[in-house]
């Protein structure tokens, strides 16, 4: 019997396919989808644009806000263009350096949101806590130490998964059926053991988002006890009209974030395509949908902005 030798390589470039069992929709899903990575990118580069115009929104809790804006312009931006190029044009075929950097970009962005929203619950302790102190525990180096060392973390975390996904030979096929590449769905291709990549890929990342979660549930709860202690009626509705905004974009963060951790993990029934089609709405409606939450519920963003069209039309 003849021995056939399987060619162990790098694939030059992968197949995306989309969201495989919809395949003649992707015209009609491309067209939300568009509208929403639109209204996206632009509700945050106005926010970002806002909060760097106005003197005003130059404190601690606009800097962060405006740190979450750029990371959701950069989620986004990461995964949507390629979807739409493959709903459009079936412009399927990614190189295998773009795939692992798109890999790389979307986890990145997602650990660093969750830090973000973590020193975004830590300036809301302050102001709440320690109010007299507020100016001079969160100064401006501090801010910047403390943005630095989110993005140190992030990358920290993620940089191994590049090496996981370079060493791993690739024999069988190359299409990945999603519309963007993440890691496990990579990883899944390859002709080799892939369990330290299940391991790191799932465990660490995971693991940091929870850690930061449960410290977001801490400062608020030691929030919410300083603010209900509060003695004027006023002074309470106040902190918690200041926390309301940053409560919601936490709720939209965190919970499909651990819904669609869950349903991979056990939800062996619910089709391929709605996992993946959830996947293609999570990394753009809550970007979308963050910089709306803070318009509507943070006055003094609304009034920077009306500050700022006003000189447009001048």
């Amino acid at each position: 019997m003849m021995n056939v030798s399987h060619t162990v390589f790098h694939p030059a470039v992968f197949v995306l396919l989309g969201i495989p069992g919809l395949e003649k929709y992707h015209m009609w899903l491309s067209i939300p989808l568009c509208f929403i990575y639109a209204t996206a990118v632009l509700g945050n580069s106005v926010l970002i644009l806002v909060i760097v115009t106005e003197r005003s929104l130059h404190e601690p809790m606009y800097m962060f806000l405006s740190m979450l804006a750029g990371a959701d312009i950069l989620l986004s931006t990461t995964t949507v263009p390629k979807a739409l190029a493959i709903f459009w044009f079936c412009a399927r075929e990614i190189t295998f350096a773009a795939c692992v950097t798109q890999v790389f970009f979307v986890h990145v962005m997602f650990v660093g949101e969750s830090a973000i929203l973590l020193a975004m619950a830590f300036d809301r302790y302050v102001a709440i806590c320690n109010p007299l102190r507020y100016s001079m525990i969160l100064t401006l180096p501090v801010v910047g130490r403390l943005a630095l060392a989110i993005v140190v973390r992030s990358f920290c975390i993620i940089f191994p998964v590049i090496f996981l996904l370079k060493r791993l030979p690739f024999c069988r096929t190359n299409v990945i059926p999603h519309s963007y590449c993440e890691h496990i769905g990579v990883a899944r291709l390859a002709c080799a053991d892939i369990s330290v990549n299940i391991w790191y890929g799932f465990s660490v990342p995971i693991l940091m988002v929870i850690i930061d979660a449960v410290l977001i549930v801490v400062s608020y709860t030691m929030i919410l006890h300083a603010i209900f202690r509060m003695p004027s009626q006023e002074a309470r509705h106040k902190a918690l009209s200041t926390c309301g905004s940053h409560l919601c974009v936490i709720f939209m963060f965190y919970f499909p974030c651990f819904f669609s951790v869950l349903t991979h993990r056990f939800g062996r029934n619910i089709p391929r395509h709605a996992l993946i089609l959830f996947a293609n709405l999570y990394v753009v409606m809550p970007p979308m949908l963050n910089p709306i939450v803070y318009g509507v519920k943070t006055k003094e963003i609304r009034e920077a902005l009306a500050h700022l069209f006003i000189r447009i039309k001048k």
